[in-house]
């Protein structure tokens, strides 16, 4: 039984409402000596207690996306138990150097037929699941990839589009991208209004080297993060799909939302706008992150984007912030407001500042429609 999904919760929900049944028939019944009696009637009440705390930790899991398999929720439980933060691990798995042999540049896809059937396409677009391996970085990593209508219509046969990345927060799933915030749907329902211009949505995880959170950062002697996102998928996706070579976007929340920002202000040569939904502008370096900067401050600064803002040339760039003016703490909306204030030409900012909200899909869900309209009015037209 998958960790994620309805058939879980069911089971943990039965399982909540019928313990405390068979405990209540049992109680009376318990034989044995006193200490047997006890110990029996204690391990029901401690059953029915830990059914109810799973059920809430799988509702809760399901919603947020935090594990996405068994193996993911094992391995975050061995790191709480044994005190570590990972960094061994993924150094094995993401070092370049100890990839034999190196890996050529390709892109698996299976085709998701509820969303659309072939007949469909042409009015819903068409959603695939992509599994994208980079030939520069050696990374690889499994997300979903939108066809808006428009691709398969005949006006557009020989059309070249704008593309998208979109990002999860971290931990996040790329799965909640899809059946959470419904950047798919969101999108055609802009395109059927006439809100939006086509673009097709690359939608990843950040945490490529999960459960590290590299913060889409080239890390010193690891992984190559940053350069991932920034060459090889658009190198990829160009190859496989009729999508233009520059003129690219991101969108994200929370990890996401740095990422996009922080991609596209140090590639605007391919990447010319982001949208950044209560994103943060200066990388967290954390116990997720081990070290990301090798000691090197001169690596530490050019992730920081304030201090890019104040120290470099200001990026030809367009950059959509929103938070709520009641988010408060170092991420919230005083971050964002020095953020827009470092700012200066080239480089154009938009917001988006809500009177309340908090650093939830709730907040980011309403959010997303005029988010996707201003970023595709900024992409080159498909040509």
């Amino acid at each position: 039984m998958r960790l994620l999904g309805t058939p879980l919760l069911v089971v943990l929900a039965a399982a909540t409402v019928l313990l405390p049944v068979v405990t209540l028939r049992l109680w009376t019944r318990v034989r044995g000596p006193r200490t047997s009696r006890v110990a029996a009637r204690l391990g029901m009440v401690l059953a029915c207690q830990l059914s109810a705390v799973l059920l809430v930790a799988a509702a809760a899991n399901d919603y947020g996306y935090f594990y996405g398999s068994w193996t993911g929720l094992w391995r975050g439980v061995a790191q709480v138990v044994t005190g570590s933060t990972g960094g061994p691990v993924v150094v094995d798995v993401v070092n370049p150097t100890r990839v034999a042999p190196a890996l050529a540049g390709s892109l698996q896809v299976t085709p998701d037929q509820r969303f659309s059937t072939r007949p469909e396409w042409a009015a819903r677009g068409r959603l695939e699941t992509v599994k994208i391996h980079g030939p520069i970085t050696q990374l690889h990593s499994l997300g979903h990839l939108y066809l808006p209508p428009q691709y398969f219509q005949a006006r557009y046969a020989h059309s070249r589009f704008p593309a998208v990345e979109v990002f999860t927060g971290y931990p996040g799933s790329n799965r909640q991208l899809v059946q959470k915030l419904k950047y798919p749907r969101l999108l055609l329902r802009q395109l059927h209004h006439h809100k939006a211009r086509p673009v097709v949505l690359v939608m990843l995880r950040p945490a490529v080297t999960f459960p590290r959170d590299t913060e889409c950062t080239d890390v010193p002697g690891g992984p190559q993060v940053q350069t991932f996102f920034a060459q090889d998928v658009p190198r990829e996706v160009t190859h496989h799909y009729r999508v233009l070579p520059a003129g690219w976007g991101a969108i994200g929340d929370s990890t996401g939302g740095y990422c996009s920002a922080k991609i596209t202000m140090m590639n605007p040569y391919l990447f010319h706008a982001a949208v950044s939904l209560s994103g943060y502008f200066t990388t967290l370096q954390d116990y997720t992150t081990g070290s990301l900067w090798g000691g090197s401050a001169v690596v530490r600064n050019l992730n920081n984007l304030d201090w890019r803002l104040r120290h470099l040339p200001a990026p030809p760039v367009s950059i959509l912030v929103t938070t709520s003016r009641d988010e408060g703490g170092a991420l919230g909306i005083t971050n964002t407001q020095r953020f827009m204030s470092l700012a200066r030409p080239p480089m154009r900012i938009s917001s988006i500042l809500e009177p309340h909200g908090g650093h939830s899909f709730t907040t980011w869900f309403p959010e997303i429609p005029k988010a996707l309209s201003w970023l595709s009015s900024r992409l080159p037209a498909p040509r």
